[in-house]
């Protein structure tokens, strides 16, 4: 009886199924309640007539009604198990103790009237008529920033290498650029300062301190604001003017080193600032959390995206945290994928390529993980980026030219390969170079 008003008759029929009027329920029925009743009534095949819709057989309808017994319109109260980015539900207060099943919520309140005897349809009945407390008692949960590094989609070159499809060959851009701060140093940036946490080497508040030529900076410019540290980069004065702004945006503290003493005197004055007392260095030329972002990440990536297909694997080499990681996770699944390095010529500057002089080769890499080096000039590095936005779609900087570039001669070289490599970041930062 506190249900439902007394006993209303269905006196209509709508394609086979009898409908009660809403003219027949009382002026006092809760809205609630009316949707329910209509809404089972219309959905529930084989209700006569002549037939008394009472709570009894209200819930007995509801709980025969289709493989799940949840009619329709009670979708919205389903909790979402859906990926990372898509709200999750997650039940509170009244609700905390109920269970969630097939994800749904279930359980019930004290306040609802309803007694557990009358299952699943007792359940929706008490979901529709106390929705504001669903509402209430229910919080929906969103990713973070942080957790929308990496998962970067992994595209097929379409024009730009004909003689290497008609000998079966593939090549696939890993598109880096889509990382929230818009390169692949999204990944060892954030794992770095998340690893150093949890090692207790640093707590937020602390000074960071960095040498980068650019997009390593701006990913920790963007972790350090995320996770609530000050940062202090270090990088020679030519470095594009887009991502010196972009630093900044983030809160970073800038310190230019001259263009002639390159990443090498910005390397020695980030020790040197340590060793004072100015902050901790990061060191992503020495810290092994760069290359394990991306055993952790982005191998699993390509290797899941490929179907194991995978045979060849190009990437540029900076600091080599990228090739170090990705090489050590697809020889663990198949020893026969081929990686190779690419490095500037002798003369040549490309923007996050470089040729090492031995004293400062980054303690991370490890030779033995590199099949074969390929290098590549600037003009070619240059003139692939301008080719990739007109051809491709694919607005990447130059040294993601020059990477594409090794990947489509070495498709002039093999058969029935499956190619991937990296597009390390964006075009716009390099906008003020002319090269576009």
């Amino acid at each position: 009886s506190r249900l439902c008003p007394p006993p209303l008759r269905a006196r209509t029929r709508r394609r086979g199924r009898a409908m009660p009027p809403a003219s027949t329920l009382p002026r006092r029925t809760p809205p609630g309640l009316m949707l329910l009743v209509l809404g089972v009534c219309a959905a529930a095949p084989g209700l006569h007539a002549s037939e008394p819709i009472t709570p009894t057989r209200l819930c007995a309808i509801m709980n025969r009604g289709g493989s799940s017994g949840i009619p329709a319109f009670a979708a919205p109260f389903a909790a979402s198990s859906g990926p990372l980015a898509q709200p999750r539900v997650v039940a509170r207060g009244p609700l905390a103790g109920a269970r969630q099943r097939g994800g749904h919520v279930s359980g019930l309140s004290r306040r609802s009237g309803v007694h557990a005897a009358g299952g699943r349809g007792a359940r929706m009945a008490r979901m529709v008529l106390d929705k504001s407390e669903v509402q209430r008692d229910v919080r929906v949960e969103y990713a973070t920033m942080e957790q929308t590094v990496g998962k970067t989609p992994l595209v097929r070159l379409v024009r730009m290498d004909p003689e290497g499809e008609k000998r079966g060959n593939v090549i696939l851009c890993k598109l880096e650029g889509n990382n929230p701060a818009g390169s692949v140093k999204d990944r060892p940036a954030l794992n770095m300062i998340v690893a150093a946490e949890q090692r207790g080497d640093i707590k937020p508040g602390d000074t960071l301190i960095e040498a980068t030529s650019g997009n390593t900076g701006i990913a920790l410019a963007m972790a350090a604001a995320i996770r609530g540290y000050k940062l202090i980069l270090i990088m020679p004065e030519n470095m594009t003017e887009e991502r010196r702004a972009t630093m900044r945006v983030y809160g970073a503290e800038l310190v230019s080193v001259p263009k002639t003493g390159g990443m090498e005197m910005a390397r020695d004055l980030a020790m040197q600032m340590e060793k004072e007392g100015k902050g901790m260095v990061l060191n992503q030329f020495g810290n092994f959390d760069n290359p394990d972002a991306h055993f952790a990440s982005t191998g699993p990536e390509i290797w899941n995206d490929t179907n194991g297909r995978v045979t060849h694997f190009v990437s540029s080499m900076g600091t080599t945290g990228t090739i170090m990681g990705v090489s050590r996770y697809l020889k663990s699944k198949n020893p026969d994928v081929q990686v190779c390095g690419v490095t500037p010529e002798e003369g040549s500057s490309i923007p996050g390529i470089r040729r090492w002089p031995e004293a400062y080769l980054p303690t991370i890499f490890e030779k033995a993980r590199v099949d074969r080096t390929i290098e590549v000039n600037q003009k070619d590095a240059e003139e692939f980026s301008r080719r990739l936005a007109r051809e491709e779609g694919i607005f990447c900087g130059i040294s993601s030219g020059g990477t594409v570039s090794a990947a489509i001669r070495l498709s002039q070289e093999v058969e029935n390969a499956t190619i991937v490599t990296i597009v390390c970041d964006r075009g716009d930062r390099y906008l003020s170079t002319g090269v576009f």
